[in-house]
């Protein structure tokens, strides 16, 4: 296998999009081999690649690693994102399991129909401000980050998931003043602001284009 990392996905952020979060922020460089058509995904089912038939698959340290949660669990564990002991492990993964909740429920409302899309945004904003971001707000009270004295993957995924959501709802972080420093901390690392520049890995907001590309892959699933 190659020595270089190796992402194996679809040219929009979907499930992959924390995984190149956590890769920039650890400085790690990495290719994308992007699925395009459905021989792509094939390919990789009859090479044995894909464990559970599904992507994201990342190739790294002679690994072919698949399950989101997996791979950025290796990520963090790697390059020392992941706290400091077993309890700052657990905080992290608590904070991390609600991002992800979030995150979520922005990936599944971006491949709804047009009509659908627009009941399901009150929604989002209200579990958004009543659920999750005071949850933040109150982990950064005392703290530049959410967990111990450094930086984790916790801070990351929340970058990753304010600054998404904020491309939804504009004003969504006005009355969370925590989250708003803490942004603007994590844009000045180094690491974080090559990736928020244009230009790199980092995806745009999911398109009609790339919806189109799922499916025609998946086609087997979106029949």
């Amino acid at each position: 296998m190659s020595e270089k990392v190796v992402l194996h996905y679809f040219n929009g952020r979907g499930k992959m999009e924390s995984i190149r979060w956590l890769l920039a922020a650890a400085g790690v460089e990495f290719k994308e081999e992007f699925l395009t058509k459905r021989e792509h995904y094939v390919k990789l089912l009859d090479d044995g690649a894909l464990m559970f038939q599904q992507v994201p698959l990342v190739e790294i340290d002679g690994m072919q690693l698949v399950q989101s949660r997996a791979i950025m669990n290796y990520i963090a564990g790697k390059y020392n994102l992941y706290g400091k002991d077993l309890k700052e492990r657990a905080l992290i993964d608590m904070y991390t399991e609600g991002i992800i909740d979030l995150l979520d429920i922005i990936m599944l409302w971006t491949i709804e129909t047009p009509e659908n899309k627009q009941k399901q945004l009150s929604n989002i904003e209200q579990k958004a401000k009543e659920r999750f971001l005071p949850v933040f707000e109150k982990g950064l009270a005392n703290s530049d980050f959410l967990v111990g004295n450094q930086l984790s993957r916790a801070d990351v995924h929340l970058l990753e998931a304010t600054l998404t959501l904020q491309e939804i709802f504009p004003t969504i972080l006005s009355t969370f003043p925590k989250i708003q420093a803490f942004q603007e901390r994590m844009k000045a690392l180094p690491r974080i602001s090559k990736f928020l520049q244009p230009g790199s890995a980092r995806k745009p907001p999911t398109d009609e284009v790339y919806v189109k590309t799922v499916k025609e892959v998946f086609s087997h699933i979106f029949k």
